[in-house]
């Protein structure tokens, strides 16, 4: 199928973006548009307008700070993916996006995109929420921040308003000592995982002193799951990782489909969360300088 009609605008601003959202109540966002453009040709959307932000300067910088990485709403997954600087001061966003799609979409979709997009079997919302990520939004009525926990509200659903754009998202950096690890399962390498996991371990004088992980395709919404005090105190080298199976099935809610059974969700989250544990305490730690965020 082909997109239903409709109108392109290209604003020279983030504020004349915003005020063509607000008047027109059906427009969309066009960044990437790997996500919206098939959602269009399908017609499960049609908007009369799409405003498109490609034009507007300044969207594809990538800034790092001692406290986070800040990504911009035009910065494409193969940028990030690349930048040496953003790897050093948060290697999960690499570890996270080389699962992302085909190097096809990466090369056109964008990080913040995803984001908004607000799928749960995407991974970079949960990079944003284990990172204790922080939204960008402007709209005609000014600028505000969202924490990552209170930005995801429902499958494919956010708290911006209407008429608000998300001009940037900040991932938030590890405390020194800090490991990372991803890992997901899918059919085929590219497709929507069927379930997968983000990870991040401190350790400090060898022993785990805190432990997080955060979920793809198997919660409504991306949330965190701490598992310290499970695991706290434990020797990495040495540690049963099983002891966080209880823990991290009370937080899923997984669904049935034709790819999947529930139950199967289920038993594949818990694996790959104790490979990827495994995986994370054989990294180096994360550079991190003071002022990371906790």
């Amino acid at each position: 199928m082909k997109p239903g009609p409709f109108r392109y605008l290209a604003p020279a601003s983030l504020q004349d973006a915003a005020a063509m959202l607000r008047a027109h109540a059906d427009a969309k966002v066009l960044a990437g548009g790997q996500s919206l453009i098939p959602v269009l040709s399908m017609r499960l959307a049609r908007p009369t307008h799409l405003v498109d932000l490609g034009g507007i300067p300044g969207l594809d910088r990538i800034e790092v700070t001692d406290a986070y990485v800040r990504v911009g709403a035009m910065v494409r997954h193969a940028q990030l993916l690349a930048d040496e600087g953003a790897y050093a001061a948060l290697p999960l966003l690499r570890q996270a996006l080389v699962n992302v799609a085909h190097p096809a979409i990466r090369n056109r979709g964008t990080t913040v995109g995803s984001i908004a997009h607000a799928d749960a079997a995407g991974e970079m919302p949960s990079v944003l929420a284990i990172t204790d990520g922080v939204v960008e939004a402007v709209g005609p009525d000014g600028r505000r921040e969202i924490a990552a926990r209170d930005f995801f509200a429902g499958p494919l659903e956010t708290t911006l308003a209407h008429d608000e754009i998300v001009e940037a998202v900040r991932f938030g950096r590890f405390p020194t000592g800090t490991r990372t690890a991803f890992r997901e399962s899918a059919r085929r390498h590219g497709d929507y995982a069927l379930a997968g996991v983000a990870v991040a371990v401190t350790v400090e004088n060898d022993r785990i002193t805190a432990a997080r992980a955060s979920f793809v395709s198997v919660t409504d919404v991306p949330g965190v799951v701490d598992l310290s005090s499970v695991l706290a105190g434990a020797d990495p080298a040495t540690a049963d990782w099983s002891v966080v199976d209880e823990t991290v099935d009370a937080h899923l809610q997984p669904e049935s489909d034709i790819h999947a059974s529930a139950q199967y969700r289920r038993m594949l989250a818990a694996e790959l969360t104790r490979r990827a544990l495994a995986e994370a305490v054989a990294q180096p730690s994360t550079a991190s300088a003071p002022g990371a965020h906790r």
